[in-house]
């Protein structure tokens, strides 16, 4: 599907962008609508080619050579991927597969290397991206380390609304994206059936309600920040 350059605007990684660069990114991308359950990107393939997600959720994971899967994030709207083969010309290091039905920007390398020789802001945006994308990583390896189940999937639940919450008048927290029980079984290293336990116990002390399209919502950031700290002591 063809973009509009208004498209554009919200993303931290174009912003500040003058409308020449916009009408680019434009001009040499494409939108792509693509179902439920399909992979994006193949892990070892060549990348030509990376990804700025406008709406939906994709699952990064890789392959281990005897077949098991490691389960590395969960990408929402805003959330890029497929830059690293761009940037060091290798292949790629993860497969990428659609949690939802998810519309992510297309952007070939040709107008990456023209908005990275032409545009430093460009550039200071996608540093900014990795870096924090890096500092997540960190901080999971620590919590790892350190916090129980439940302090896991409360910790998980919090920075996903942080990342990506709808914040209500009444405090509350919204989190438009799917996370269903493996989803977040495979984030936090537990097993589906003790990540059920823990959300049944969090939804009956009114700390979140799930709906029917597995989004969560944070009723009571405060009382699961509490949580968090007790797990984290």
């Amino acid at each position: 599907m063809p973009l509009d350059p208004s498209q554009l605007t919200h993303f931290a990684l174009f912003a500040g962008l003058p409308p020449v660069a916009l009408q680019y990114i434009a001009e040499h991308s494409n939108l792509r609508r693509i179902r439920s359950d399909n992979s994006i990107v193949h892990q070892d393939d060549p990348g030509e080619t990376f990804y700025v997600i406008q709406h939906g959720t994709v699952k990064i994971s890789t392959t281990l050579p005897d077949g098991g899967e490691v389960f590395l994030a969960l990408l929402a709207a805003g959330d890029t991927f497929g830059e690293m083969s761009l940037i060091d010309s290798s292949t790629r290091s993860a497969d990428v597969n659609t949690q939802e039905e998810t519309t992510v920007i297309s952007v070939s390398r040709i107008a990456f290397d023209h908005l990275m020789d032409n545009y430093p802001m460009f550039a200071r945006n996608l540093m900014k991206l990795l870096a924090r994308r890096l500092r997540l990583a960190n901080v999971r390896i620590q919590a790892h380390c350190a916090l129980d189940v439940y302090g896991m999937v409360a910790r998980q639940i919090l920075e996903f609304a942080e990342l990506y919450g709808e914040k209500k008048e009444d405090e509350s927290v919204h989190i438009p994206i799917r996370l269903t029980q493996g989803s977040m079984a495979e984030l936090v290293g537990a097993s589906r059936e003790r990540v059920n336990h823990v959300m049944v116990n969090y939804r009956q002390r009114g700390f979140i309600a799930v709906d029917t399209a597995y989004h969560i919502t944070v009723l009571k950031p405060k009382d699961l920040q509490r949580e968090l700290e007790i797990r984290s002591h």
